[in-house]
Formats: structure tokens, sequence, C-alpha cells
């Protein structure tokens, strides 16, 4: 997920009460809830095929996810012992308590990160198999109103936490006037009419209720409306998933067996999925609408390589790109470019899950050259 909603989630999980345990506890919360994206340091020593191949990775897996939950509390407490003999103080920190809030709060970074397609790698270092729940799209809108609206109302008593929570209001809405603008939100006015009521009514209520509120239930509330939020879109998913495979019988030849497929979500859309499935053939990609009398569109076929596209991925084969992509990709397809020779020629693998070859989408395609001879 975006470290906006893991923010969120370590900012309610520290008004649900975890900020008692011990001063310091709420930015314990807030750090370890964004924690095991530290592996964003990689690409300070690589490039985006390094950080392709971390991310995601010891880090978010179980045994980097709780050494990362101890550590952070081990850190404040040594600050707060060194600053507590330089000013002469005693020690303000409580260090049970501040383990007890990092476990907790760590622990909901790899689950929301396990809940949409990109995947997750919990037993890392030991096996690198991914784990894909396909329930939440990357990007939550309607989660950030449910934990934003739930947070705001509770840190929202002094002017600087104001300006603060003003700026994440304005940048979000322009973010979300900016997505229905070009297309990539579904029913763009109903998104857009939600969201800005539930700003409008916000700040009414925040300013009638001018003190404040402390009631640790408020946020409780919404970290409960979130569960259940996500089993509503666990029973789309259930229900794309058998609708999915329906379609794809339908899709493929008599003698052709489907080894693999899924259902993932779309951008604020529980009854849009995107389904792609595999083959002993090729792999297939379509969208899918649940409750339409047309569900199926767009659908777009790969077959699997042979002959000289088989031949020019055995020639990069040994190249760290490319084991790098297909060690990530999971629906991995691929394709030749300008196989006459005259121009340069490409071999083209994108994931399907995200985009098709020949178009760009940062690491999730790879064009890489190959000699022509050995396409004759």
């Amino acid at each position: 997920m975006d470290n906006l909603t893991h923010s969120l989630v370590g900012l309610a999980a520290a008004k649900s009460g975890l900020e008692k345990l011990s001063p310091g506890a709420t930015t314990v919360c807030l750090l370890a809830a964004n924690a095991p994206d530290a592996d964003i340091v990689v690409l300070l020593f690589s490039d985006r095929w390094g950080f392709l191949q971390h991310h995601r990775g010891i880090t978010h897996a179980i045994i980097g996810t709780l050494g990362i939950a101890i550590l952070l509390p081990i850190l404040f407490y040594l600050g707060d012992l060194l600053l507590s003999k330089i000013r002469g103080r005693p020690k303000h920190v409580n260090f049970k308590g501040l383990l007890i809030a990092s476990l907790l709060v760590s622990a909901t970074h790899p689950l929301l990160d396990w809940t949409n397609n990109y995947g997750i790698r919990f037993l890392l270092p030991w096996d690198p198999k991914w784990f894909y729940g396909d329930l939440v799209f990357i990007v939550d809108p309607f989660i950030w109103l449910i934990l934003g609206s739930a947070c705001f109302l509770l840190t929202s008593r002094v002017k600087a936490q104001w300006v603060v929570w003003l700026i994440v209001g304005v940048a979000l809405s322009l973010l979300i006037v900016g997505s229905a603008r070009g297309g990539n939100l579904p029913n763009p006015w109903l998104v857009r009419s939600i969201w800005l009521a539930v700003l409008v009514g916000l700040v009414v209520i925040r300013v009638r209720k001018n003190g404040g509120y402390a009631n640790p239930r408020l946020v409780l509330s919404a970290l409960a409306m979130v569960v259940i939020y996500w089993c509503c879109l666990g029973i789309a998913h259930t229900m794309a998933l058998s609708r999915a495979r329906e379609e794809a019988a339908a899709l493929t030849g008599p003698n052709e067996k489907i080894s693999r497929l899924a259902a993932m979500p779309t951008l604020a859309n529980p009854l849009g999925w995107d389904c792609v499935f595999e083959t002993d053939r090729a792999t297939y990609r379509f969208k899918l609408q649940l409750g339409s009398s047309n569900p199926v569109t767009r659908t777009i076929r790969y077959v699997k390589p042979s002959d000289k596209l088989a031949a020019a991925l055995n020639e990069i084969s040994s190249d760290r790109r490319t084991q790098t992509f297909l060690g990530f990709a999971r629906f991995p397809v691929a394709r030749l470019s300008s196989e006459d020779c005259t121009t340069q020629t490409l071999v083209q693998l994108a994931d399907l899950r995200y985009t098709e070859p020949g178009t760009q989408r940062g690491s999730f395609t790879l064009d890489l050259p190959v000699e022509c001879p050995i396409l004759k």
C-alpha cells in the first residue's frame, strides 16, 4: 500500500490506546508503520532493477519485520537514555511500552502490502515465493477517507495540526480531481462527490466541536470499518474469480488447459477487476465488471514464446535485468519488435498484470536488444 495509508494506520493505532504505553509511542507507531519501506535506500547504491529485486524483500518478510520492530524501540530507548544523562533528567520512555506498540504496528505493514496484487515475500531469506492477496488496489481513497476522518477529528486540536491536515486534504483532493480528469477513476463524479462531501462534513463537525475529540472508540470504529470493507472486497473477489473462470473457459481452445488465474482489484471500483490467466499455450488478460450485462472487455492474448522469440529470450536470459524482471513478474509475456534486421531488434517483456510489451511502465516492462542473426 502507499505510505499515506501506512501512516494513517500507525496514527490510528496510536490513538486507539497505544500512545498511552509510553512517551514517544505515537512517533514509534508512525515509524513502525512505514519502516519496512526503508528498502528504498537500495536506490542510493543501485539502479531500478536493484530496487525491484529488493523491494518488498527481507524488510517485509517475517524475520525482517520482526527485527525492525525490535530495533526501533531499542534506538528510542538508547536515545532517551543518552539525553537523560546529558541533561541530568530521569528517563522518559518506557521500553516495554514502546516494544509492544512497535511489534503491533510493524505487523500491519506486511499485512497491508499483502492485500494488493504487487505481492510480498513473507518467507525470505529461505523461500523467495511471492504471496498475493488481490483484495485492495495499491492506492485506495476509501481507506484514506475512513482512517483519515477519524485521525483528523482526534488530531486537529491546535493550529499546527490544522495546517498539516489542510495541506494533506488539499493535496489529496487535487490528486482525486486529477485522476478523475485523466480517466483513471470509474464514476468520477460519484467518487469526487463522496470525497468532497466527507471533507466538508469533517470541517463542519470539527468547527462545532471546537475542543476536539479524545475518545479512542472513534478510531477503533474506523479500524473496524476498514476490516468490514476488506471483507466486502473479499466477497467481491471471490465472485470475480468465479466469473473469471467461466469467462476464461469460454476464451480458451478445446484442448487448452488453464494453469493459473488471478482477479485483481482496480482503483476505487469494487465491481471492476483485472483478470489474467495462463494456459499451456498463451497468457490472457481481460477486464471484468461484476453486475454488467457485458462483463468482459479489452481481451488480449499473448502466445507462449517459440521459434525466434524463444531463441531471443534465451540470448538475454543471463542478463541481470532479465533475471530480476522474471523473478518479479507474475504473468510475464514477450514479443519481438523490428524483426527485419534493418533497425534494432528488441525483446520486449512485460508483466501482464500491469501492462503490455512495448509500453513504458518503469520496472513493469523491459526492452533489451538482441543480435539480428539469431532471428534468421
